[in-house]
């Protein structure tokens, strides 16, 4: 007789769950058939929260897996690691190779992760309030969204960016805008990072003509440009220009500032929108890191220095709901990149082969339903994130569900880190986590996974060919159908959507109307009058000239004439807005349309 598929079975043998691919040990035997068998004859288990039927294998044994769908078993020992595993090759010491523990000795002992919150919206004047509203609340770091029309390269009186003026971030059409928008903040003292991709170069080039005005060192203002235009084809798909030219664009800001600006991260290679966008923990990892490896081979052709540029590679993860897998990708995430850039690139500096990284909880996860049930999300995310290691985090507000935060949301997801920081004591030692048998085994699982698709990924010529013919973008798309089915099937419980919901009130939350547009396009028109426009085509013609050209390393150690980051900054120094740099760049190299995915 077959088995009920509708209740759990006890296993044919308590051991079936622990023996996969390895021999259990004499006290793990004695375990099972004296402790485990009887418990599970009294109590079959099953998946918290899952119904009936609901997660079982095809023997009818319970199923457990992490979010992503990697399987679960019930216990970990050290037969779960390698024969070969040992403290000093796989784990290591804080601050030292492979930096699974951390790359600084004394973690957050010596220094806190930076609480660099997220903002931006409506107008450049209500941004800059915001800011010095978060700096004074104990913020130690800004972090700039853009609104829609600023990431996809027009002005606020463009016809494509009717309704979209301030909505979804900030907007900003020119220098005056983003001398506004940091009006009374010392940018030499105040790490700032700019969430901005394929117009990057100009706004960069904005933030640091600003710097400049305000009597700043370029060579000692720190901060990050996110820059990171493959992942917008591989799952954002905020892009303008076609690949090779977008590439082109990332590697001319890496020999500007590895010249100009040493202490500025000029690129942050983004997981977190390949998450959001529906990967699993895995392809996020793999994904992003190959990404890296991506620029680093388009940098050394331009005949960059790897340990020039290198130390100016930054990362961006996201932190989602499932605490352990999160933990075990950042660990095997430094770990990969120390290996990558001393095994392929042959770095000989230390500093290239260190990930230093950026977290940001998920906004993916936070559901409208039942919004105030997101602090508690967002609160495991962060401590997930901290435990890994993160260098600077980003806390979710509740309410980003349903509209930009309000001041009291921004607020509270602030407290969640400080109260992280200062009361959980989770900073007070190294990477306390080191040395579990599950979390070791999962993190070698998510090095091991991502070495499979790196594999992968250099079969098809590297990941633009790999972008140009739709696999990572497919990937992602059958990841999120899986998760979506699992959701849809109950397999995984979401409190307050498919477990525990309620009738409810929506919250109040911040409207942002169309006066934003109005007043943008008023100060445009001003703009236009005020500037020499001579000056603005004079610089438009020289960068469209410069971006015209083949860019070859210099051999006097000077930026090349077709580095394009001179004439962008002499452009946006004359005025000239977003839109009219975008617009001349779009002119030479056209935009791209996204292959189909079948």
């Amino acid at each position: 007789m077959p088995k009920n598929p509708s209740k759990p079975q006890v296993a044919e043998s308590p051991l079936a769950d622990i023996v996969e691919n390895r021999h259990p040990s004499e006290g793990e035997t004695k375990w099972a058939e004296k402790t485990l068998a009887p418990t599970l004859e009294k109590a079959p288990e099953r998946p918290i929260g899952a119904p009936t039927g609901v997660n079982l294998d095809e023997r009818g044994q319970a199923r457990f897996t992490t979010i992503s769908g990697v399987p679960i078993r019930r216990l970990y020992t050290q037969a779960d690691l390698p024969a070969d595993w040992s403290e000093e090759q796989y784990l290591g010491c804080p601050g030292q190779a492979p930096f699974t523990r951390g790359i600084h000795a004394t973690g957050y002992r010596g220094k806190l992760y930076t609480m660099r919150q997220f903002s931006g919206f409506a107008s450049p004047e209500e941004t800059n309030q915001r800011y010095k509203y978060l700096l004074e609340h104990g913020g130690s770091g800004l972090s700039v969204a853009f609104d829609l029309p600023t990431l996809m390269g027009y002005d606020s009186d463009h016809a494509a960016s009717e309704g979209e003026v301030g909505k979804c971030g900030v907007a900003i059409d020119s220098l005056e805008d983003m001398e506004i928008l940091f009006r009374g903040i010392d940018l030499e003292k105040t790490t700032v990072s700019m969430t901005i991709n394929s117009p990057a170069s100009v706004l960069w080039a904005m933030y640091l003509v600003v710097a400049e005005k305000q009597g700043a060192d370029w060579k000692k203002i720190s901060g990050t440009i996110q820059n990171d235009i493959l992942k917008e084809y591989i799952a954002q798909k905020e892009y303008i220009y076609p690949p090779a030219p977008s590439m082109r664009l990332v590697i001319d800001t890496f020999e500007f500032g590895s010249k100009f600006t040493p202490r500025y991260n000029t690129i942050s290679i983004s997981g977190y929108h390949i998450r959001e966008a529906g990967s699993t923990a895995l392809q996020e990892l793999a994904f992003t890191l190959y990404d890296g490896v991506e620029y680093v081979e388009w940098a050394r052709r331009r005949g960059l220095d790897v340990d020039e540029f290198g130390p100016r590679l930054s990362f961006f993860f996201n932190a989602h709901n499932d605490f352990f897998e999160e933990i075990a990708k950042y660990r095997a995430a430094r770990k990969i990149w120390h290996r990558v850039m001393k095994d392929r690139f042959g770095a000989k500096n230390q500093r290239t082969w260190l990930m230093r990284f950026h977290t940001q909880t998920a906004g993916v996860s936070l559901p409208a339903q039942q919004p105030m049930n997101n602090i508690a999300r967002v609160a495991l995310q962060a401590l997930a994130a901290v435990l890994g290691g993160t260098q600077s985090l980003h806390t979710d507000s509740y309410d980003e569900a349903l509209a930009l935060p309000t001041e009291e949301a921004a607020r509270i997801a602030l407290r969640t880190q400080q109260i992280i920081a200062y009361e959980s004591g989770v900073a007070q030692t190294v990477d306390p986590l080191g040395g579990s048998y599950f979390v070791e085994n999962q993190t070698l699982q998510m090095e091991n996974g991502a070495f499979d698709y790196f594999g992968k990924l250099d079969a098809m010529g590297g990941m633009v060919k790999a972008i140009e013919r739709g696999y990572p973008q497919k990937e992602i798309a059958e990841a999120s159908y899986q998760y979506q089915r699992a959701v849809e099937a109950r397999e995984k419980v979401i409190v307050g959507v498919n477990e525990f919901a309620i009738e409810e009130e929506p919250p109040h939350i911040l409207y942002i109307g169309e006066t934003v547009a109005r007043q943008q396009t008023v100060k445009l028109k001003a703009l236009r009058a005020r500037r020499s426009n001579d000056d603005v085509r004079r610089a438009l013609d020289a960068l469209k000239k410069a971006a015209g050209q083949e860019p070859k390393a210099a051999s006097n150690g000077n930026i090349s004439s077709a580095n394009t980051m001179p004439y962008i900054v002499d452009a946006v120094r004359a005025y000239a807005t977003v839109g009219e740099i975008c617009e001349a760049l779009r002119q030479l190299y056209g935009t791209y349309t996204e292959v189909s995915i079948t």
